[in-house]
């Protein structure tokens, strides 16, 4: 089998050293040999071995009757789209780690390949290495999926750590983050929760078979948590973590990216650094996880390579998958239903019985103000009573 890799970053790179390092076993698990007969990027590489089979005009590898499999590794959706498209639409098998590119147009692509009876697979779009797109397209399809909650995001993963094992501020986290090369230099889409939005977008179309457009999904970022609020956690044995949560109750579906308290029973609180964690839950099976490296060179390179393997063992055959692009409704966020962490200045302390009933109250010993958790409430609800105070310092949801 020859296959085509477009781009060669990070990613790209590295799924030509996981085929060429691992020959022997991708031939034996495939079938058959696996060979890079092209590397598509608008660079050269002098020195680098893959300069041999390096090309700059795609159209060389789209007339290429020999390749059968194109990885895509570029990232964004253009020109990655129309690329991708057209290797479909000749009968070639993409495998692609682009989050932007399935987000958006996965349902499209995965019709065209059902057409061509080709594949198109995206394991390491959302978890890197960790394998998640599989499992929930086959290996729980007996299940209802009830709820979908992932730490998503390496980058927020490990500022919040550090946060919480340091005692430190937000920007000094970022700042360490930047120069360990964990966040980007503009980490707008890592802290703003735009990539979590994305790869929760996409298992929430896998979970339920319909598109859920990213733009729906309500997403806040961790720019506002502060070493205070881990005081506060730690008083209740519970650290704070950015989720991705999907959730179906009853004829209701609820997304959304944001903060919350996670209490030391939960499967995904221990999961800390620049891992990530994916829990979900079935009506018949109940909580499993998938915990890994979610980004990074090889474990990302190593998901796209699976995929290959699987795109070459089933030439000829499309694999299905359930995704149509009919519109997937997600109900108002204003209607979901959480706890939250709450924290109001002392002189509005007697105000808080009378908006939220009872509630857990936290003594954290910061001066000048208190927290509290509250029972469930819808989160329009909530707002309403939340604008009572003055003084509101923050608000966190607590995961059930």
């Amino acid at each position: 089998m020859k296959i085509a890799v477009l781009g060669y970053g990070t990613i790209g790179s590295g799924v030509v050293e996981v085929i060429n390092t691992n020959a022997g076993s991708i031939a034996k698990r495939s079938g058959e040999t696996v060979e890079v007969k092209y590397v598509l990027d608008l660079r050269d590489f002098f020195g680098d071995p893959v300069q041999d089979i390096l090309v700059h005009d795609y159209s060389v590898i789209a007339e290429d009757d020999e390749i059968g499999v194109v990885v895509e590794t570029m990232g964004g959706t253009k020109p990655a789209y129309d690329f991708v498209k057209t290797a479909l639409l000749k009968g070639k098998s993409v495998c692609t780690s682009n989050k932007e590119l399935v987000a958006a147009h996965g349902a499209e692509l995965i019709q065209i390949a059902a057409e061509k009876k080709v594949n198109f697979f995206f394991e390491a779009s959302v978890g890197g290495g960790i394998p998640i797109i599989r499992p929930i397209n086959q290996c729980i399809t007996a299940d209802e999926i009830e709820e979908i909650n992932g730490i998503l995001n390496g980058t927020t993963n490990f500022i919040l750590t550090k946060m919480s094992e340091q005692g430190l501020d937000f920007a000094d986290v970022l700042k360490e983050a930047q120069e360990l090369g964990y966040a980007e230099k503009d980490p707008t889409a890592d802290v703003e929760g735009y990539d979590a939005c994305r790869k929760i977008a996409i298992l929430t179309s896998l979970a339920y078979g319909k598109q859920v457009d990213y733009e729906d999904i309500y997403t806040e970022g961790i720019t506002k948590i502060t070493a205070e609020d881990f005081t506060y956690a730690k008083k209740v044995n519970s650290a704070i973590k950015i989720f991705g949560t999907s959730k179906k109750v009853g004829d209701h579906v609820y997304a959304m990216v944001a903060p919350r308290m996670v209490g030391s029973d939960h499967p995904l609180y221990s999961v800390n650094g620049v891992f990530n964690g994916i829990s979900v839950t079935g009506n018949m099976l109940g909580d499993v996880m998938f915990y890994g490296a979610g980004a990074g060179k090889l474990p990302t390179a190593s998901a796209v390579a699976a995929d290959v393997v699987a795109a070459v063992k089933h030439q000829g055959e499309h694999v299905p998958i359930t995704w149509s692009k009919d519109k997937l409704e997600i109900t108002p966020v204003d209607e979901m239903e959480n706890r939250f962490f709450v924290r109001v200045g002392e002189s509005e302390k007697s105000k808080i019985a009378e908006q939220f009933g009872g509630v857990e109250m936290i003594d954290a010993g910061i001066a000048g103000e208190c927290g509290f958790i509250t029972s469930p409430l819808q989160e329009k609800t909530f707002a309403e009573k939340a604008k009572q105070f003055t003084t509101l310092i923050t608000r966190i949801r607590v995961q059930s």
